[in-house]
C-alpha cells in the first residue's frame, strides 16, 4: 500500500458510501441520516492495480467548541494532516454550501493533495452542482456516483500519478541495507547521517509504552497526539527533526499487541503498518513500559526488527515512577540477556518520555548501535582472528573427519555479514556457529547488531593437486623416456 487516502467532506455527502466501494465491501454504515461516521474508519482500498489505505471520516461541520461536534472535526482535521491524498466530497445535487467553502480553505491550507469530487451526479440533477464546484479553487470536479459506480475511472486516473509519486518517494527513503563490502575501503564513511540522508528511527512497541510521548519529548513540540487511552496512533508516521545534533527521521507507529487480540480490522492495517515502518529504519528503538517488561509481544517485536537485520536499541520507559531504580535495572538486564540471546549487547537503556530523563542516553544508544550496524573489519584482521578462535576451540571431527575452516572475509555492512570458507559445512553444528558470531561480536567491538555468517564448502580440493598431478606425471615420462633410451640406442 503505497499512500493514505482520506474522504472528507460534509455529513451524508456520501462519504461512507465511496469508503465501501473502495474496499469492495460494507465496513461502513450508510445512512440517510447525516452523522453517522462519528470516528476514523479504515480499510484497504483498491482501484484497478492501487492498492492503498483508504479512511472515512466524520463529516465536517463547523463546531469550535468541546461538543461531539467539534471533537469529530478536530478528528477528520487530524486525518487531513497525517492523509497523504484527501477525497474532499461535495454533495452535486445540493451544490456549494458555505461549510463547503469554509472546508476547502481549510484544506488549501493544510492538506498535501486534494482531490475534488462532487458525488451524486448521476443524471441531469447534479450537473449544477458540478459546475458550481469550480468555484472551490481546488482543481476540476470528478463527477462521480458512489452509489452506482461512476467516475471510478476518473478517480483512477487522478490516482495514478500521485501514487507513482509517492512509490518514488517510498524508494528514496529505503534505507541502503546489505551494502557489499570491497577489501581495502574499510574507510568509507558516506554512511554517517546528514542533513540530505539523515539517520532513520522507527519506534516501535505495545499500545500506551509511550512511543508518541517519546517523539514529541525528542522534538520539543506536541506534534503527535497523545493520551491515556491506549491505541491512538493508528499509522505510522514520519517526522525529521535534529535530535542532539544528529538529522533523524523517526517513525511513530501504532502500538503491536499479540495477533489473538488484534481482532479489529483497523488495528490489522495498524500493524502491518508498523512492520513496514521497521523496513524503513535503520535503527530500531524497541520501547517498553517498564512497569511490564519483556512481555512476550516485546520479544516478538525485538525478533522481528532483529530477523529484518536491523539495529536494535531497547529502552525501557517510565522510569521517572520506579522507586528501586538499581534493582530493577539489574533485572532488565538479566531479563534481557535471557529472553533476546540473538541481541546479546544490545544497548538496554533506561529513559522518562514525560520528563525527558535519559534522551541523551537514547541518544548516545542510536549512534553507537548505527555505527556498529555500518561496521568493516579488514579481511588480514579476520583471518587471524579465526586463527585464535579454532586454536582456542577446534571445530569438532564428526566421524572422524575433520572441518576445516579455512577462510573467512567479511561481504557487507548494513549489517554486517560474513563468509566462511570451510569444509564439511553440513557437519558444523549450531553451538560453533553461535561460537564464532559471539566471538565477533566480542573482539571487533559489535554488541547487539545482528551478524550474518554464513559457510560456504570448499570441499577437500586442493588448488595444487591438478598442478602437482601435471608435474608428477611429466617428471614419471621423462624418466620413463631416460630409461628406454640406452635400450633403442
Amino acid at each position: 500500500m503505497s499512500f493514505t487516502l482520506a474522504i472528507v467532506g460534509r455529513p451524508n455527502v456520501g462519504k461512507s458510501t465511496l469508503f465501501n466501494r473502495l474496499v469492495g465491501k460494507r465496513l461502513a454504515l450508510v445512512d440517510d441520516q447525516p452523522g453517522v461516521t462519528r470516528d476514523l474508519r479504515e480499510g484497504a482500498g483498491r482501484l484497478g492495480d492501487l492498492r492503498f489505505i483508504v479512511v472515512d471520516s466524520a463529516g465536517l461541520e463547523i463546531a469550535e467548541d468541546d461538543s461531539l461536534q467539534g471533537r469529530m472535526r478536530r478528528l477528520t482535521e487530524r486525518a487531513v494532516d497525517e492523509a497523504d491524498v484527501c477525497l474532499f466530497v461535495i454533495d452535486a445535487r445540493v451544490g456549494v454550501t458555505a461549510a463547503d467553502e469554509y472546508f476547502a480553505d481549510i484544506l488549501r491550507k493544510r492538506a498535501k493533495h486534494v482531490i475534488l469530487a462532487a458525488n451524486k451526479a448521476e443524471g441531469r440533477a447534479g450537473e449544477a452542482g458540478a459546475m458550481e464546484a469550480y468555484a472551490l479553487g481546488l482543481g476540476e470536479p470528478l463527477r462521480i456516483s458512489a452509489e452506482h459506480g461512476e467516475g471510478m475511472d476518473d478517480l483512477y486516473r487522478a490516482l495514478v500519478p500521485l501514487a507513482e509519486q509517492f512509490e518514488a518517494q517510498n524508494v528514496q527513503q529505503a534505507p541502503e541495507t546489505d551494502v557489499a563490502v570491497e577489501d581495502g575501503d574499510e574507510e568509507a564513511e558516506d554512511w554517517r547521517p546528514s542533513a540530505a540522508k539523515p539517520l532513520q528511527i522507527a519506534v516501535i512497541g505495545r499500545p500506551n509504552a509511550g512511543k508518541s510521548t517519546l517523539i514529541n519529548k525528542i522534538l520539543g513540540e506536541d506534534r503527535l497526539l497523545t493520551g491515556p487511552e491506549a491505541g491512538i496512533t493508528r499509522d505510522s508516521i514520519s517526522v525529521s527533526t535534529d535530535f542532539m545534533g544528529t538529522p533523524v527521521r523517526i517513525f511513530d507507529t501504532a502500538g503491536m499487541r499479540k495477533k489473538a487480540r488484534v481482532t479489529d480490522k483497523v488495528e490489522k492495517l495498524s500493524v502491518a503498518d508498523g512492520l513496514r515502518a521497521v523496513r524503513f529504519a535503520e535503527v530500531v528503538v524497541v520501547l517498553l513500559d517498564v512497569g511490564i517488561p519483556f512481555e512476550q509481544q516485546d520479544l516478538r517485536i525485538a525478533d522481528f526488527a532483529e530477523s529484518e537485520g536491523r539495529a536494535v536499541v531497547v529502552a525501557a520507559n517510565k522510569w521517572d515512577l520506579e522507586e528501586d531504580k538499581p534493582e530493577k535495572l539489574k533485572e532488565l538486564r538479566e531479563a534481557f540477556e535471557r529472553l533476546l540471546p540473538q541481541l546479546k549487547g544490545a544497548p538496554l537503556v533506561t529513559v522518562s518520555a514525560r520528563t525527558g530523563k535519559g534522551l541523551d542516553r537514547l541518544h548516545n544508544a542510536i549512534l553507537k548501535a548505527h555505527e556498529v550496524w555500518n561496521r568493516r573489519v579488514p579481511t588480514a584482521r579476520l583471518n587471524q582472528w579465526l586463527g585464535a578462535m579454532t586454536e582456542a576451540h577446534p571445530p569438532p571431527a564428526p566421524g572422524g573427519r575433520r572441518i576445516r575452516l579455512r577462510y573467512i572475509t567479511q561481504v557487507k555492512t548494513r549489517p554486517p555479514a560474513f563468509v566462511v570458507m570451510a569444509t564439511h559445512t553440513d557437519k558444523l553444528p549450531d553451538s560453533y556457529q553461535r561460537y564464532l558470531v559471539n566471538g565477533l561480536r566480542q573482539d571487533f567491538d559489535m554488541p547487539g547488531t545482528p551478524i550474518r555468517l554464513t559457510f560456504r564448502d570448499q570441499g577437500t580440493k586442493n588448488p595444487y593437486k591438478d598442478k602437482a598431478g601435471k608435474i608428477s606425471q611429466s617428471g614419471a615420462l621423462s624418466k620413463h623416456k631416460h630409461r628406454q633410451k640406452p635400450k633403442g640406442a
